[in-house]
C-alpha cells in the first residue's frame, strides 16, 4: 500500500448531463478547474475559458466547469438550463459538472482536495464564483487563481505545464 498524496484521478464528479464521470479520464492532461456561475458579473469569463480550451485541447489542456449556487444564488438553474446557458451564450464545449458546494459542510470531495492542495489568501475558502486551479500533467495542483483573473492571463502557466512530458504508465 502506498501513503502517495491524492491526485485529480482520485476523484469522480456528476456531469451536467447526470453521469458519474471518473476525473481519471483526465489523467495526463492539464486541468483548470473552475467553479462557475450563469448569472455573475464574471459569468463572461466563460468566453475566455473556452478559448483556451479550443486553442489549448489538442495539447492537453481540459477545462472543467462545476457550476455553484452558494454566491449571491447566481447559479440558480437546473443542469439543463445551466447547459442551455453555456452553450447558446458562450459556445461552451468544454466538460461541465452538475452543480456543487465547494464551501461548508456539504463541499464536494474534489473541492476539499484542491483547497487543501492551494489554501489562497483566506486559507482555503472559496471566496466566489470562477476561482480556478491549474492541475498539472501528474494530477497534482499547481497554482490557484482568483476570480477576477483572467483566464486569458493564465496561458503563460498554462502553457508551462503543457512543456511538461506525459507521466509513464
Amino acid at each position: 500500500m502506498t501513503d502517495a498524496a491524492p491526485t485529480l484521478s482520485d476523484f469522480s464528479a456528476t456531469t451536467l448531463g447526470g453521469t458519474e464521470q471518473p476525473l481519471s479520464a483526465y489523467a495526463g492532461d492539464v486541468v483548470l478547474v473552475v467553479n462557475t456561475a450563469s448569472k455573475c458579473g464574471l459569468t463572461p469569463q466563460y468566453e475566455g475559458l473556452e478559448r483556451l480550451y479550443e486553442e489549448l485541447k489538442d495539447q492537453g489542456l481540459v477545462v472543467l466547469g462545476f457550476p455553484c449556487n452558494q454566491f449571491g444564488a447566481q447559479e440558480p438553474g437546473s443542469a439543463d438550463e445551466i447547459e442551455e446557458f453555456c452553450q447558446v451564450n458562450y459556445g461552451v464545449s468544454f466538460p461541465m459538472f452538475a452543480k456543487i458546494d465547494v464551501n461548508g459542510s456539504d463541499t464536494h470531495p474534489l473541492y476539499r482536495w484542491l483547497k487543501k492542495s492551494r489554501g489562497g489568501l483566506l486559507g482555503g475558502p472559496i471566496a466566489w464564483n470562477f476561482t480556478k486551479f491549474l492541475v498539472g500533467r501528474d494530477g497534482s495542483v499547481i497554482a490557484r487563481y482568483a476570480p477576477q483573473t483572467a483566464p486569458d492571463s493564465l496561458r503563460g502557466d498554462i502553457d508551462t505545464a503543457l512543456a511538461e512530458p506525459r507521466p509513464a504508465g
